[in-house]
């Protein structure tokens, strides 16, 4: 082979290769990089769907009936909306027409129900109107945001922040969402939870302090919303504590019961 010959098949071949690494570059960096270990991602089932509903964050408000904030040491008079957050993964979904078991949680002597009306959104964005704020949900669906309110009483009193009372494992209980076009907006109607058979609380959504609609305004002023989030709304008056073998049965009128059972 001659120096002409070998001097072509070398640099044919050097192109060759490089190419390949190129090739090979363009495709690693498609790839992307990858997770170390999966993450599930929380979803509620939608009724009437085979798709599910993917959640992004938990929001809820705090004290937005005025019979429960005054037993809880407020003046709805006065107090502007609040907010807290629970953890996406917090979430027990509950089927309809079942009693779902419902372990009582570690580290508290005084856990405690709250029935709440909770909206889905679709979109969302910033500094949204309350007029156009329903344009964003999805749906609704019965929620219970259960508390451990011995430890957020005591990290209340130390002025400590209260998310070990609030946002711990399978404290957001939800039944499966429905969609708005199905089922309208929820700005009035019965809301009710009971024990053993006892109504416990009952009240009506038309009582909330901050409508869904301006809770959602509200929201949006600090927050960014978006597609996936969902928003406890609030509970009445009378929470109270349950212990292991209750039975809780959750009412909104215009949507199916949830129930669970303290195990």
């Amino acid at each position: 082979m001659s120096n002409v010959d070998r001097r072509t098949v070398l640099a044919t071949g050097a192109l060759a290769l490089a190419g390949t690494a190129v090739q090979g570059g363009t495709a690693d960096a498609q790839a992307g990089p990858k997770s170390i270990f999966p993450v599930g991602t929380t979803t509620i089932p939608i009724v009437g769907e085979s798709d599910v509903f993917p959640v992004r964050r938990i929001y809820c408000i705090g004290r937005n009936y005025a019979a429960h904030a005054r037993e809880m040491g407020s003046d709805p008079n006065r107090e502007p909306p609040f907010f807290f957050q629970k953890p996406t993964d917090a979430i027990q979904n509950v089927a309809i027409g079942t009693v779902a078991d419902h372990p009582y949680p570690s580290l508290t002597k005084n856990y405690h129900y709250e029935v709440e009306l909770v909206a889905a959104l679709k979109s969302g964005g910033t500094n949204i109107s309350p007029e156009q704020a329903l344009d964003h949900v999805y749906g609704y669906t019965l929620g219970l945001d259960m508390t451990r309110r011995d430890l957020q009483r005591a990290m209340g009193d130390e002025k400590k922040p209260w998310e070990i009372g609030k946002s711990f494992d399978r404290s957001a209980v939800l039944g499966p969402i429905h969609p708005a076009g199905k089922t309208g907006h929820f700005t009035k109607g019965a809301i009710s939870l009971a024990v053993n058979g006892t109504v416990k609380q009952n009240s009506n959504l038309q009582n909330m302090i901050w409508s869904v609609a301006e809770q959602i305004a509200k929201l949006s002023e600090a927050f960014e919303l978006k597609a996936g989030d969902i928003i406890y709304s609030g509970t009445p008056e009378n929470v109270g504590p349950v212990v292991k073998g209750d039975v809780l049965l959750c009412k909104i009128e215009g949507l199916p019961d949830m129930s669970i059972r303290i195990t």
